[in-house]
C-alpha cells in the first residue's frame, strides 16, 4: 500500500472501535485464550488501547507493563488498573521511535513475552518495529503478533483505523524473521469475521464498527470457534504469528 496517514493524537475512529469491541467480552476472551498458550513469564504489551484483552492478563496473574502511543489511553489504562499488584507499569512507547535505542533502553531484555494485537497493521515500517520488538525480550522470548488478513478484503474500516496494509501468513512470517525471530506457530483466527467485515466495510462503508453488529456477533463467538476448528485455523479475518529469540 502507498498509503500516508498524519498522526492522529486523538483517534476518535479508533476509539469509538476499541469502545464497541470492549463490550464484546466473549471475543475478547477467545483472543486472548488464542494467544496464551505462547505467553509466560514476565509480560509486555505493545499498543494495550483501552485496555479489552489486557484485563484477562490481569485477572490470570501475569505481570505485565501495558503500553501505549497515545496519552488519553495511557492516562484510561491507569485509571483502570492502578491498583493491580500484577501490574508492571503503563508506559507511553512508540515502538518504531527514531531514538528507540536510547529512549527505551531500561526496557531491553525486560520481558519474557512481548504481544501485539491489532498493532503492526498501524505502522509503516514494521519491519523496523519488529527488530525493536526484538531487543525488548530476553533470549527464549516470545513475540506474538495478530493483524488483519488478506488485502483484499481492505475496506474503509481500514482506511478510517489508519491501517496501512492487511497481511497473510507468509508476509506476517517475512517480518517477524526479518526481525531475528525464529517462526515456531502461524495460524488464522476468527473465520466468520471475514463476510462482516465485507458486509459492514465494503458494502455498507460503515466508519467503525456498529456496536449492534458487534454484539450480535459476541453472541455468536462460541458457534465461530467451532467454525474456526473446523477450517483448522487455515482461513480468517487475523493471522497470528508466534517467534522466538533464540
Amino acid at each position: 500500500m502507498s498509503t500516508k496517514f498524519d498522526f492522529k493524537d486523538l483517534d476518535s475512529e479508533g476509539f469509538e472501535t476499541l469502545e464497541a469491541i470492549a463490550s464484546a467480552n466473549a471475543f475478547n476472551h477467545w483472543m486472548y485464550q488464542s494467544i496464551l498458550p505462547w505467553c509466560k513469564g514476565t509480560v509486555l504489551e505493545i499498543g494495550s488501547g483501552i485496555g479489552n484483552i489486557s484485563k484477562f492478563f490481569l485477572d490470570a496473574g501475569y505481570q505485565i507493563c501495558l503500553t501505549d502511543i497515545r496519552d488519553n489511553y495511557c492516562e484510561r489504562l491507569k485509571e483502570q488498573f492502578e491498583g493491580n499488584n500484577k501490574l508492571i507499569g503503563v508506559k507511553n512507547i512508540d515502538i518504531v521511535h527514531p531514538e528507540f535505542d536510547t529512549k527505551y533502553a531500561e526496557f531491553f531484555e525486560s520481558f519474557d513475552t512481548v504481544f501485539a494485537l491489532n498493532v503492526v497493521e498501524h505502522i509503516e515500517d514494521d519491519a523496523q518495529a519488529l527488530k525493536n520488538i526484538y531487543k525488548l525480550l530476553r533470549k527464549g522470548g516470545k513475540v506474538i503478533i495478530l493483524v488483519p488478513a488478506y488485502q483484499a478484503l481492505y475496506n474503509r474500516f481500514d482506511e478510517e483505523l489508519y491501517h496501512y496494509r492487511r497481511y497473510n501468513a507468509t508476509m506476517l512470517k517475512g517480518i517477524i524473521q526479518g526481525g531475528g525471530f525464529k517462526i515456531i506457530k502461524s495460524f488464522y483466527f476468527n473465520f466468520m469475521g471475514i463476510p462482516g467485515w465485507f458486509v459492514s466495510g465494503k458494502l455498507q462503508r460503515n466508519k467503525t464498527i456498529p456496536k449492534g453488529q458487534m454484539k450480535l456477533y459476541n453472541s455468536l463467538v462460541p458457534i465461530f470457534k467451532i467454525i474456526d476448528r473446523i477450517f483448522m485455523r487455515k482461513i480468517g479475518l487475523s493471522v497470528v504469528c508466534v517467534g522466538e529469540k533464540s
